[in-house]
């Protein structure tokens, strides 16, 4: 069966099936053999590491304002891969290449290929999503076994925090853009409750959208993190001043008491496949670092470590972490 993936969660979930797609998206980094696989997509926006998170958000506003669209398919590569299924997104036409888009790219070829949206808002969507790439791609069994694996990793952590009480529950910020500042939304808010935290900024299944930065130190937020969608920890790195050049930032409880980290978010919190239960533990050892261990470094650090990593080579774009 010919598969294309055109957002790398896509790609993640295709994998967990054990299959392999003939063509990804240009962002698709995971597995490592994803990325030599044809690419059909393209970005028109400029998002190497030298861009800034303010820079990346004008090109994007000032694309919208368009009726290009961030992303194109390469219809010529698309065609030549004469593919069966094609898995895509509904989501958010800044994160990936979306069902409409690829809808008018499938009028182009000659194949006629189902086409299986995602449009993932909690984590039930995801693994709901899953199934139903598995069904569309006769991997129901494979299907199935992911996602009892994933959910009694997720029953795992909540069952070590469902005895916290509400006043033991630090609140806790989520920021998926630095510049302007965004809060996470999605499934953001579940990940943090079964963590052991309180999402106050936020509802589960609610879009991430700017925030007052009035807004953000009224709640002041006992735990800070930083996940930008599309950026690992360099990049980051290199944008941390859009927080702490803020006015009050020095002020918040979380940065007074030493607990803002940094996490991939172009990987992690903003990838909706199976790497998001990686999140999770990670988040759960930042909330309640005396219920579980200290996370992966290779997914959140210390933000005060942050500075050691400005200068390593990152090319994420955003939006990747779909």
């Amino acid at each position: 069966m010919q598969i294309v993936t055109t957002l790398p969660s896509a790609t993640e979930m295709v994998a967990a099936l054990g299959l392999e797609p003939v063509g990804v998206s240009h962002e698709c980094d995971y597995p490592p053999s994803a990325a030599e696989a044809p690419a059909v997509t393209r970005s028109r926006i400029n998002a190497d590491e030298s861009a800034s998170s303010a820079e990346i958000d004008r090109q994007v506003l000032e694309i919208a304002t368009t009726e290009d669209g961030v992303y194109e398919i390469d219809v010529e590569t698309l065609d030549d891969l004469d593919p069966d299924v094609i898995v895509t997104q509904g989501m958010c036409d800044v994160c990936a290449v979306d069902e409409t888009v690829v809808a008018d790219a499938v009028d182009r070829i000659a194949a006629d290929p189902k086409v299986v949206p995602t449009d993932p808002h909690s984590v039930g969507d995801v693994l709901d999503d899953i199934e139903r790439i598995g069904r569309a791609v006769d991997r129901e069994a494979r299907a199935r076994e992911v996602r009892a694996d994933l959910e009694s990793r997720i029953d795992a952590i909540r069952e070590r925090t469902a005895d916290i009480d509400a006043a033991d529950r630090p609140r806790v910020a989520i920021f998926d853009w630095t510049e302007p500042a965004m809060i996470a939304g999605h499934w953001t808010a579940e990940l943090v409750d079964w963590a052991g935290g309180a999402y106050g900024l936020a509802d589960v299944g609610a879009r991430s959208r700017p925030r007052e930065w009035e807004e953000i130190r009224d709640y002041d937020p006992e735990i800070v993190i930083v996940a930008p969608c599309g950026f690992g920890l360099e990049q980051i790195a290199r944008n941390r001043t859009d927080l702490t050049d803020r006015d009050g930032w020095d002020a918040l409880t979380a940065v007074r008491e030493n607990r803002v980290w940094a996490m991939d978010g172009d990987h992690y919190l903003n990838r909706p496949g199976p790497r998001l239960v990686d999140t999770l533990e990670a988040l759960a050892a930042i909330v309640q670092p005396d219920r579980f261990d200290g996370p992966d470094s290779d997914i959140a650090v210390p933000f005060d470590e942050l500075a050691g990593l400005e200068s390593v080579s990152d090319t994420s774009a955003p939006g990747s972490g779909s």
